[in-house]
C-alpha cells in the first residue's frame, strides 16, 4: 500500500516535472525566434526611438519572437553591410533597404518573394492595400520582392512670409516650372554689397542627385529606365533639356546657388531664411514642421510640361538563407509594421508617406491631416509619381548617372555632351541583362 502510495507521488512528480520541462524547453525555443532587422539611419536620434519602441510592443503582442533593430548608417552603408554580412553567412532576417535595390539584391539572389508567406485571404488582401506607385518598385516579374514602408516623394516647400515680403500669394506656391523660376527672380535677395542674403529657390545636386532630377525628368513628360530595368534613356532630348533648364537657375536666372547644392544643409538653409523655396524629400516634413519660426506651404513638385516625382525610399525585404521560422517570424512583424494604424502614426512622427489608403482613413490620420494639410501634398502626387532609377547594377549606373548631372552642374561639361557619354556606359554595364 504505502509502495502503492509512493509510486503514485512519484508519477505524479516525474510527470509534473516533465511538464515543466517541456514547458520549459517550448519557451526557450520560442524565445530563440530572433529577427534581427537592418535599418537605414546613423546610430542616436529620434528615429531609432520610434522603431525601439515598435520592437518593444510587437514583442508584448508576440512573446516568443524577439526584435533586434541593427542601426547601421545611411542606405548606402547599410545594404553594403548586408550584403557583407550574407557572404560571411551571418545572414539577417530582415532590413529596410532602399527600393531601388530591387534588382540588386534579386540578381544577388539574396531574397525571397513576399508571396511565399502568404497563406490567408488576410493576407492577401493586405499585399493588395499598398499604393500602386510604391509598388512600381517592389515588383518583378509577377512576384512581389518587397513592402513598403519608409517611402516618400520630393515635394516643394516654400515660405509664406518670403513670399509675402515679395508681393507674391503667400498660400500659392508655384504650379509649373515657369512659375517657379519667375517666383525666384522675385525671391531672391542682395544686400548692398551684391551679395544674395536670399535665394529664390534651392534644389540639392550632391550625394544622390538624379533622385531629385527624376522630378524634373518626369515633369517633362521622359522616362529614365525601362520596367525590366536593363535600359536607361539618358540622352533623351527632354532629359537634356531638364539638366539645362536646372543649370540655367544657376547660371541663366541667378536664382538658385552656382555648382553643387547640400542635401543636408538645404533644409536647414530653408529654416535660416537662406532659401524661399526648396525640393526635399516629404522625410523632411516633421523636422521642418518642428523647427520652421514661419509659416510655410507644400506642393507638387512644378513640371516644365506636367506634374511628375519619383518615389524614394525604402522597403522591407526578408532575405534566403535563414531558417523557414524566422523568416515567417519577419514577415509577422513587417504586417505588423504596415498595418493603417501603425503606417499613420510612423507617417505622423516622420513625415514619410503613410504607404497604403487605409491609412489615410483612420481616425489619428485625418485628424492629423485637417490641421496639417501639408501632410496630404505627397500623398496626393503619388499619382504623378513613377518609380526612381531602378536598373541591374544600379549603383554603378546610378553613379554614372549622378556623376554626369554633377560634372554638368558644376560647368565643368555641357550638358548633351556628359549625357550621351553617360548613356553608352550605362548601355556598356547593361549589355548583359538584355
Amino acid at each position: 500500500m504505502r509502495n502503492s502510495k509512493m509510486s503514485k507521488i512519484l508519477r505524479r512528480t516525474f510527470t509534473a516535472l516533465a511538464v515543466a520541462a517541456g514547458f520549459a524547453a517550448t519557451t526557450a525555443s520560442a524565445a530563440d525566434v530572433e529577427v534581427r532587422m537592418y535599418f537605414p539611419v546613423a546610430v542616436g536620434g529620434p528615429v531609432t526611438k520610434i522603431i525601439d519602441d515598435y520592437a518593444t510592443g510587437f514583442e508584448k503582442e508576440n512573446p516568443g519572437i524577439k526584435i533586434k533593430p541593427i542601426y547601421a548608417g545611411d542606405y548606402q552603408q547599410t545594404v553594403a553591410k548586408v550584403l557583407t554580412a550574407i557572404k560571411g553567412g551571418d545572414i539577417p532576417e530582415t532590413a529596410i533597404l532602399l527600393a531601388a535595390d530591387l534588382f540588386l539584391l534579386t540578381d544577388e539572389d539574396a531574397v525571397v518573394p513576399m508571396d511565399d508567406f502568404v497563406k490567408t485571404a488576410d493576407d492577401a488582401a493586405w499585399m493588395n492595400t499598398f499604393y500602386p506607385a510604391f509598388m512600381e518598385n517592389a515588383k518583378l516579374k509577377g512576384k512581389t520582392y518587397a513592402i513598403p514602408f519608409q517611402r516618400s516623394t520630393p515635394v516643394l516647400y516654400w515660405n509664406k512670409d518670403a513670399f509675402k515680403a515679395a508681393g507674391l500669394n503667400p498660400e500659392k506656391g508655384p504650379g509649373t516650372w515657369a512659375e517657379m523660376r519667375d517666383m525666384a527672380k522675385k525671391l531672391t535677395k542682395k544686400d548692398a554689397s551684391g551679395a544674395t542674403t536670399q535665394w529664390g529657390v534651392q534644389i540639392p545636386s550632391d550625394g544622390n542627385t538624379g533622385w531629385l532630377f527624376t522630378g524634373i525628368t518626369t515633369g517633362a513628360g521622359a522616362r529614365l529606365t525601362n520596367a525590366d530595368g536593363n535600359k536607361v534613356a539618358f540622352d533623351d532630348p527632354k532629359v537634356i533639356e531638364s539638366v539645362q533648364s536646372w543649370h540655367n537657375l544657376s547660371k541663366v536666372d541667378g536664382v538658385q546657388p552656382s555648382g553643387l547644392i547640400s542635401w543636408g544643409a538645404t533644409p536647414r538653409d530653408f529654416l535660416e531664411g537662406k532659401a524661399a523655396m526648396i525640393w526635399h524629400t516629404t522625410g523632411n516634413l516633421t523636422n521642418i514642421k518642428t523647427n520652421a519660426k514661419f509659416g510655410f506651404g507644400v506642393s507638387y513638385l512644378p513640371g516644365i510640361r506636367q506634374n511628375g516625382a519619383p518615389t524614394g525610399g525604402g522597403n522591407f525585404y526578408i532575405f534566403k538563407g535563414v531558417p523557414k521560422v524566422k523568416q515567417e517570424a519577419a514577415f509577422k512583424f513587417i504586417k505588423w509594421m504596415t498595418t493603417p494604424a501603425r503606417a499613420a502614426e510612423w507617417s505622423v512622427k516622420t513625415g514619410y508617406v503613410a504607404t497604403s489608403a487605409a491609412a489615410y482613413d483612420t481616425p489619428e490620420m485625418k485628424a492629423y491631416t485637417a490641421s496639417f494639410p501639408q501632410a496630404i501634398v505627397a500623398r496626393d502626387q503619388l499619382k504623378f509619381a513613377v518609380s526612381e532609377l531602378t536598373t541591374h547594377e544600379n549603383q554603378r549606373i546610378s553613379k554614372v548617372f549622378n556623376d554626369a548631372l554633377q560634372s554638368i552642374m558644376t560647368g565643368a561639361r555641357p550638358a548633351e555632351a556628359a549625357l550621351k557619354d553617360a548613356q553608352r556606359e550605362g548601355e556598356r554595364i547593361l549589355k548583359d541583362f538584355k
